[in-house]
C-alpha cells in the first residue's frame, strides 16, 4: 500500500548485528542522519519528517529489529534484544551504506537505542536527538507511586516470558491500539489505514516488542548502572525534546540528561507523544537546529 512506504525513499533489507535484516528506508543526499522509531509504531512515524530532511541530508529510516518489517529473532537470552544489540545493528546498517560517522534521532524506544548506540560508539554518532523518553535507568527510579500507572505497560512487558506475551496476544488489536488514542490528544494524528498498519505490524511482533521492554527492566538496566557508575558520558551534542512528565512524576529533565550529557539542551513541547507525526514542523526544526552548530561529519 503506497501509505505504508515513505514516499521518494528506496527500500532495501541491510544486515545487522549477527545477520539480523532490517528494513531500511533511505532517501535524499548530503550528510546522514538516521531516525529511529518507537512503541507501537515502525519506521512510517517519520514519514512526514524524513521527507522534510531530505531535501538537505541523506536520511536512513530502519524498523528496528523486531519491529514492522524487520526480522523478529527468537529471544534466546538477555542479549537478543538488548539496546547494545539493537544499536550495533544501526552501526552495521550505517557502515554497509557507507557511514562510519552519522546524526542519530530517536523517539521513544528508538531514543533508548540512540542513548546506548552513543554510550557505546561514541566515535560514531555525531549528534543526538532525543524525543519523549528518559535513559533507561532514569525512567525506573522515577516511577513511584500511583503516578506510575502511566507507564503501567513497562511492569507487564518485565515480567518472565511466557505470560504477558500470552495475556498481550489474548487482546493485542486492543492493548496496542489503546496507547495509539490514548497517547494522541488531538485524535486525529493517524489516518485509518496507518493506525491499522501499526496494529497489525505490532500484533504480528509481540514475543519480540515484549523482550524489547523485558531488556530494559534486566540487561539494559544493568548496563545503564555499569555505565553511570563508571562515569560514562556523551561528549556529542546531545538535544532533547518532550512533554513535561517532570510536573506529574516529580523530576527534573534537564538535571536527569545532564547526568549523562553534561552539555545537554531540554526544552518541552505543547504536544502528544507522537509528536513527530502531530507536529512535524516542529520536529523539523528541532533537528535542524541540533545539526547546525556542529558539521555532521
Amino acid at each position: 500500500m503506497a501509505d505504508t512506504v515513505i514516499e521518494g525513499f528506496d527500500y532495501r533489507r541491510i544486515p545487522g548485528a549477527g545477520g539480523v535484516e532490517l528494513n531500511v528506508a533511505v532517501g535524499g543526499s548530503g550528510d546522514p542522519v538516521v531516525l529511529l522509531h518507537g512503541f507501537p509504531q515502525t519506521h512510517l512515524m517519520w514519514r512526514h519528517v524524513a521527507r522534510a530532511l531530505a531535501q538537505r541530508y541523506l536520511v536512513v529510516v530502519p524498523d528496528l529489529r523486531g519491529y514492522g518489517a524487520s526480522d523478529k529473532p527468537e529471544e534466546a537470552g538477555p542479549q537478543t534484544y538488548s539496546k547494545r544489540s539493537m544499536a550495533q545493528d544501526i552501526v552495521d546498517v550505517m557502515r554497509e551504506i557507507g557511514h562510519e560517522r552519522f546524526a542519530l534521532i530517536g523517539h521513544d524506544r528508538g531514543a533508548l537505542v540512540g542513548v546506548r548506540a552513543a554510550l557505546d560508539h561514541p566515535d560514531k554518532i555525531t549528534h543526538l536527538g532525543i524525543l519523549d523518553v528518559l535513559p533507561t535507568m532514569d525512567t525506573w527510579d522515577v516511577l513511584h507511586g500511583v503516578d506510575a500507572a502511566v507507564a503501567w505497560h513497562l511492569y507487564l512487558m518485565a515480567q518472565p516470558k511466557g505470560l504477558p506475551e500470552r495475556m498481550i496476544e489474548a487482546v493485542a488489536d486492543d492493548f496496542f491500539g489503546s496507547f495509539l488514542d490514548a497517547w494522541d490528544p488531538s485524535g486525529t494524528t493517524f489516518p485509518p489505514r496507518l493506525r491499522r498498519h501499526y496494529i497489525d505490524s505490532s500484533v504480528a511482533a509481540v514475543p519480540s516488542i515484549v523482550a524489547d521492554y523485558r531488556a530494559s527492566a534486566g540487561i539494559d538496566l544493568e548496563m545503564d548502572r555499569a555505565d553511570r557508575k563508571a562515569g560514562a558520558q556523551l561528549a556529542m551534542p546531545v538535544r532533547v525534546l518532550s512533554q513535561d512528565w517532570g510536573a506529574q512524576l516529580g523530576f527534573d529533565a534537564l538535571d536527569l540528561w545532564r547526568k549523562w550529557a553534561p552539555g545537554a539542551t531540554y526544552r518541552p513541547i505543547d504536544a502528544g507523544h507522537f509528536m513527530a507525526e502531530e507536529k512535524p514542523q516542529d520536529i523539523v526544526a528541532f533537528i535542524d537546529d541540533m545539526l547546525s552548530g556542529v558539521p555532521v561529519r
